[in-house]
C-alpha cells in the first residue's frame, strides 16, 4: 500500500472499530429484563383464612413496607380483621416475619353486616401508608368498621408504631354532601408532594349503615406532616354517568398537578379520572379514560421518579362481553390477567400494556425501588405476592 494513501484509510478504521466498541459497552451496560415474584401474604398463614388489599411502599431508606388485611374467620370485607405488615430490606427479594401493627389497644366491636355473631368482631380495615420523604416517617392510615378513622406514625422504617390517633373528624365537611355512614381511605398508598403535602384517596358511602354504596370519592390531606389532616373538596361525586366511585388511588404529575383514578361501576366500563392543582382543591370535570378498563376492581399508578413523565399503572385488563363479545354495559370483568400499562405523558395515552398474571389476579399496588425496580404487590389468586420488574422488561416486546 502507498504511504500517501494510509492516511486515509486508518482512521476510518479507527471510527469504525470505536462505534463498534461504543455499541458493545452501551449494550453491556444496558440491563437485562428482570421478571421475578415472591411470596408475602399466603392464605392460611398464621392461622389467617385470607389475606386482602394489599398496599406498598419504599420508605427513603430504601426499606420495603408490604401490608394488607388479614381476615382471621373468612375473606368477607367484614369480620375478625386486623393489619399485617412484613419489611424487605432488600428490595422484595425477602421478607421479615408479619406483623400485627393496627390497632392493637382498645377494640371498636361490633359488624352490623351480621345478624347473629357479629357483636364482638373488629373490623380494621383499608390501610395506607404514605412515604413523608421531608421527615423521613412512614405516616399510616387505616379505618375501623368502615366508621371510624385512625392514624399512626413510624420513625424507624416500621419496625415500631407509635400510639393511634383518631383523625375521623377530618371527615366531617364532607357531610355537606352526603350523609356518610361508611368511610374508607385508600385502600393502597397516599403520596407527597414537591410542597411537602401528605395526600391520601378516601371514598365514602352514604347508604345503610355498613352499605358499601351509593359511594363517591374524595382527598384528605396534611400539610403538617401527619400531625393533622384535612378534607379535600368533593372529587366524583356519585351522579350523572359516574355510578359509585370508590376504592380511588393517585398520582402526581410531572407539572406538580395530581391526578386522581377511580373505580366505579359506570356502565363505561372504564376508570374515572380528574385533575388538581393541589390534590385537594379544585378538581376537574371526571371524565372516563378509554384505555383504562374498569373490571370493578382496585387498581393502583405511581410515578417513575426517575423518568418525568412517565406513568406506571396495574389493574386487571378485562372487560364483561356477552356470548358475541360484545361489551355489555357495567359487565363487571373478570379479576384476571393482572396487567401494567406504562404512560410517557402522564397518563393521557398509555403505550404499553404487559400482562403480569394472566391467571385470577385482583386488587394491587405500585411503588419503585431506589435503582428504578418496579415492585407490585398483587392478589394473585387467594395469596399476595410481590412481583419486581424493570423497565427493560415493561418494555420487552413479545
Amino acid at each position: 500500500m502507498d504511504a500517501s494513501t494510509s492516511p486515509r484509510i486508518y482512521p476510518k478504521m479507527k471510527l469504525l472499530s470505536l462505534a463498534l466498541l461504543l455499541t458493545t459497552c452501551a449494550s453491556l451496560l444496558r440491563a437485562a429484563p428482570l421478571l421475578e415474584t415472591s411470596e408475602v401474604f399466603l392464605q392460611k398463614m398464621g392461622g389467617i383464612v385470607r389475606y386482602r388489599i394489599p398496599g406498598v411502599v419504599v420508605t427513603p431508606k430504601g426499606t420495603v413496607l408490604a401490608y394488607s388485611e388479614a381476615r382471621k374467620n373468612n375473606s368477607s370485607d367484614w369480620g375478625e380483621i386486623e393489619i399485617h405488615l412484613r419489611r424487605s430490606t432488600d428490595g422484595g427479594r425477602s421478607w421479615q416475619p408479619p406483623q400485627h401493627i393496627a390497632h392493637i389497644g382498645a377494640r371498636l366491636e361490633g359488624n352490623p353486616r351480621k345478624k347473629t355473631g357479629g357483636e364482638q368482631e373488629q373490623t380494621v380495615n383499608n390501610p395506607v401508608a404514605i412515604v413523608d420523604r421531608t421527615t423521613g416517617a412512614i405516616e399510616f392510615l387505616y379505618c375501623i368498621n368502615y366508621a371510624r378513622c385512625y392514624s399512626m406514625r413510624s420513625t424507624d422504617d416500621g419496625v415500631t408504631w407509635s400510639k393511634p390517633v383518631d383523625v375521623t373528624a377530618t371527615f366531617e365537611p364532607f357531610r355537606r354532601h352526603y350523609d356518610w355512614k361508611v368511610i374508607a381511605t385508600g385502600p393502597g398508598h397516599g403520596i407527597q408532594l414537591k410542597s411537602g403535602r401528605l395526600v391520601v384517596p378516601i371514598w365514602l358511602a352514604y347508604g345503610k349503615v355498613g352499605d358499601h354504596g351509593p359511594s363517591a370519592a374524595a382527598t384528605i390531606y396534611s400539610d403538617d406532616h401527619g400531625r393533622t389532616w384535612k378534607a379535600g373538596d368533593l372529587a366524583v361525586p356519585n351522579s350523572g354517568e359516574f355510578t359509585n366511585p370508590n376504592e380511588t388511588m393517585l398520582t402526581a404529575l410531572s407539572d406538580g398537578r395530581v391526578m386522581l383514578v377511580s373505580r366505579s361501576v359506570s356502565k363505561a366500563n372504564r376508570k374515572i379520572i380528574t385533575l388538581s392543582p393541589d390534590g385537594a382543591t379544585g378538581w376537574s370535570a371526571p371524565q372516563f379514560h378509554e384505555e383504562l378498563w374498569e373490571p370493578v376492581c382496585m387498581a393502583s399508578i405511581v410515578a417513575h421518579p426517575a423518568k418525568p413523565g412517565m406513568q406506571i399503572y396495574s389493574a386487571p385488563h378485562t372487560l364483561g362481553r356477552d356470548a358475541a363479545g360484545k361489551e355489555i354495559p357495567a359487565g363487571r370483568g373478570k379479576r384476571e390477567n393482572l396487567s401494567i400499562k406504562l404512560s410517557r405523558d402522564d397518563g393521557k395515552t398509555w403505550t404499553v400494556n404487559k400482562t403480569l398474571d394472566a391467571g385470577p389476579s385482583a386488587y394491587s399496588d405500585l411503588a419503585v425501588l431506589p435503582d428504578g425496580t418496579v415492585l407490585c404487590l398483587y392478589e394473585k389468586a387467594n395469596d399476595i405476592v410481590a412481583a419486581r420488574f424493570n423497565l427493560e422488561w415493561l418494555l420487552l416486546k413479545p
